[in-house]
């Protein structure tokens, strides 16, 4: 091979991209880490609402049925095996009711939710004293999560879904009838699905995650933060690889939750307002759910800054301020229902007199404290105007809950254990509130009988995160509705105290969800909730809803475009995650969910697509991975995960850089350079031993190569599933564990 470039053991260790920490690199082929070879071109940059261009960085089309979501099978998605012990849920998540399948000629994600009777025992904590009981569920469902394997700081979402509903034509549904008139019939939309995001810190489902790390986004040291958030700000010396002085948390956005009637589009974020800056708690002889309808005779009761002269008399305001809405321009105008910003911001200047709005005195929100400027200061579209009698977001009248540890006797306290048990609780103490700042809109048949495309704009200006600077945006087919700017939350409403926490915009790592869950709490609820579906069976409506199961959230893709400030990855510098969640694993897995860690797996149609470029080791063409065509069509595989890895087998092994576990759970850098450099080496020789006949392979870049070059060359340096003997080793891609 006259032209093989001699390469030394010495060189090899200073390759560029064998650096001390983890990078990765694009395919050979130039595809992406965690895009889908699936997804279109024409989408692999996208305009923004704002007009930038932003790239393309993960997408999943879901094109290739029989994905196995089971824990360690998938390169970005696990599913759950586990009760829902939250939000009063009906449902026990099984990995078999998540699957990839077709649904005509779309190849989607499905979770499928069908009745059944699951006893099981679970710990309760929250039990006097604590401990084991039993439970029964009457629905199983599924979940799947992208945690600690996808996650990322700012971007573009969308994702195409059809929601589950009770739409089949002999279901007697009402809707059926307008399929573009707003869905009326909550009865048959039972279910509770969602589509959202939540900081890598915390573990869905998992609560020892998830306590005084949900939803906190603040970096303050305060007494709040210091006896309330597990990672505070006051904590200069905080271990676990973590950033002095850094407070962290995991907020959540909710992309959608499907509510039956309406969708509702979200943040949850900590601490919350103390409870003068919220409206006034309803009196005596309210109603208790009289905020959700303006009925409640308390003034100032009903909605935040309304009476307006009540508002003035506080001396500050009150909730949130500055938040956008704008209707959907999806469903069939409503004539009764069409404002103009002109009558509108005659109204609020002259003041609103009742304790209550209507769309003749008050934006279409029912914010009287919206911003109501031009939407993205062009055109004639107002936020919170309804120009157009279309479906409107309105705001939401819950604004969060109060958490607590079970043995906490604050009054605030959802259901304290009061006086008389010893504190035998094995976590700290806590009670702190957290606000869900939000907004639902109602929605037309076409949710439930065809895909509709939901997108987030989670975006950040200057720095490496959002900081001080952005927005959060949700849109429905490219039509804003709500949006959240940095400075709702940096700057919140202040009395002369100056009491009021002031939160920072959500910069955490966040990963991906998708669920169908059930509950007697939400905004929709099966019938007979607590029992099997039919009751007694005597109900010929109830039987036809209880008939129609099971029901199934699709999701037909998911794409994600960012710019060049924005990140992908789970444990970023500016925010790590791996040496905390290393340190306290018991709180994130059980025997069923185990943490474990995913190398290839990517969707491949060559080679080509599974390994290192050139550019990745100064040069030298290195095969890291291979296309396995039989498996789903072509998926791909690491030949030594230790070394490579990603999904893509494109990710240079020492720190965390789009993996899903940082170096921290593998070997010291030295190692792994050392068993590169005899990897590198080991296939120069073996491309030396052939090069009499062919010239191929470690030709330097720019220089043509002479004939197809073999991509799935396996030196023994590089084999790592077997032991000698042939035995099986613990570290295989399938069942390697984050330990």
């Amino acid at each position: 091979m006259n032209d093989l470039r001699r390469v030394s053991l010495l060189t090899l260790l200073v390759l560029p991209g064998l650096s001390a920490s983890d990078t990765s690199y694009d395919a050979k082929s130039g595809v992406k880490a965690w895009v889908d070879v699936d997804t279109p071109s024409s989408v692999q940059t996208v305009v923004t609402s704002r007009g930038e261009t932003w790239d393309l960085v993960m997408s999943d089309e879901f094109n290739r049925a029989g994905r196995d979501f089971t824990a360690g099978k998938d390169h970005i998605w696990t599913a759950m095996e586990l009760a829902d012990g939250v939000n009063a849920a009906l449902e026990y998540y099984s990995i078999n009711m998540t699957s990839t399948t077709k649904d005509g000629d779309l190849g989607v994600m499905q979770i499928k939710t069908q009745q059944d009777d699951i006893a099981f025992t679970v710990y309760n904590m929250y039990k006097s004293p604590p401990g084991f009981q039993q439970s029964r569920m009457y629905y199983r469902s599924g979940m799947v999560q992208s945690w600690n394997k996808f996650c990322m700081q700012g971007g573009r979402i969308e994702v195409s879904v059809k929601q589950p509903g009770v739409v089949n034509q002999d279901s007697g549904n009402p809707d059926l009838a307008t399929p573009k008139g707003r869905v009326s019939a909550g009865f048959y939309y039972p279910t509770w699905p969602g589509v959202w995001l939540m900081g890598n810190l915390g573990r869905a489902l998992f609560t020892a995650s998830t306590n005084r790390m949900w939803p906190w986004t603040y970096n303050t040291c305060d007494e709040t933060s210091k006896n309330n958030q597990a990672i505070s700000a006051c904590n200069t010396n905080p271990g676990y690889g973590l950033n002095a002085g850094q407070g962290r948390g995991a907020p959540e956005i909710d992309i959608l939750e499907g509510g039956g009637q309406e969708i509702s589009s979200s943040i949850q974020i900590a601490p919350g307002m103390p409870s003068k800056f919220r409206v006034v708690p309803p009196g005596p002889s309210d109603a208790g759910a009289c905020i959700y309808t303006q009925t409640c005779t308390t003034t100032g009761a009903n909605l935040p800054g309304v009476p307006t002269s009540f508002s003035k008399s506080r001396g500050y305001d009150t909730w949130y301020q500055g938040l956008r809405y704008a209707p959907t321009r999806l469903c069939s105008p409503v004539g009764s229902q069409i404002q103009t910003a002109k009558a509108i911001n005659a109204s609020l200047s002259s003041g609103i007199m009742q304790n209550k709005c209507t769309l003749s005195t008050c934006p279409a929100s029912f914010d009287v404290n919206g911003y109501l400027g031009l939407v993205d200061n062009k055109g004639s579209h107002y936020w919170g105007i309804n120009d157009d009698g279309t479906c409107m977001p309105v705001i939401n009248g819950y604004n969060g809950a109060y958490l607590c540890d079970p043995y906490n006797t604050d009054s605030r306290c959802a259901a304290p254990l009061w006086g008389g048990n010893a504190n035998g609780n094995p976590i700290p103490s806590f009670n702190y509130q957290m606000d869900a700042i939000s907004a639902n809109y109602p929605i037309h048949l076409a949710a439930y009988s065809s895909y509709l495309r939901y997108q987030l704009e989670w975006y950040e200006q200057q720095s490496m995160v959002t900081g001080d600077d952005g927005y959060i945006r949700w849109m429905l087919e490219d039509n804003p509705i709500f949006e959240i700017t940095a400075d709702t939350l940096v700057n919140p409403p202040q009395d002369s105290a100056n009491l009021n926490p002031k939160k920072i915009m959500i910069e955490e790592p966040m990963y991906m969800i998708f669920n169908t869950a059930l509950s007697t709490s939400w905004g929709t609820k099966p019938p007979n909730p607590g029992q099997p579906c039919r009751g007694n069976g005597q109900d010929a409506s109830i039987n036809k809803i209880c008939s129609a199961f099971p029901l199934y959230l699709r999701i037909d893709y998911i794409r994600v475009w960012q710019h060049g400030n924005m990140t992908v990855g789970c444990d970023p510098a500016t925010h790590p995650t791996a040496g905390w969640i290393k340190g306290h694993q018991q709180n994130y897995e059980d025997a069923n969910n185990p943490v474990v860690q995913v190398d290839g797996g990517a969707s491949c149609n060559s080679n080509d697509d599974c390994t290192l470029p050139r550019s990745a080791t100064g040069g030298v063409q290195v095969i890291s991975g291979s296309c396995d065509q039989s498996n789903l069509g072509g998926r791909c595989v690491c030949l030594s995960p230790t070394v490579w890895g990603g999904p893509r087998c494109t990710t240079i092994r020492s720190t965390a850089g789009g993996n899903s576990i940082s170096s921290s759970f593998g070997p010291n850098l030295w190692v792994i350079l050392v068993i590169s450099a005899l990897a590198i080496l080991a296939t120069i020789a073996i491309f030396y031993a052939r090069g009499r006949k062919r010239h191929i392979s470690t030709i330097p870049n720019g220089e043509a190569e002479q004939a197809t070059e073999p991509s799935n060359v396996m030196p023994a340096a590089m084999r790592n599933t077997m032991n000698e003997g042939n035995t099986a080793r613990s570290d295989s891609i399938r069942n390697r564990r984050a330990a």
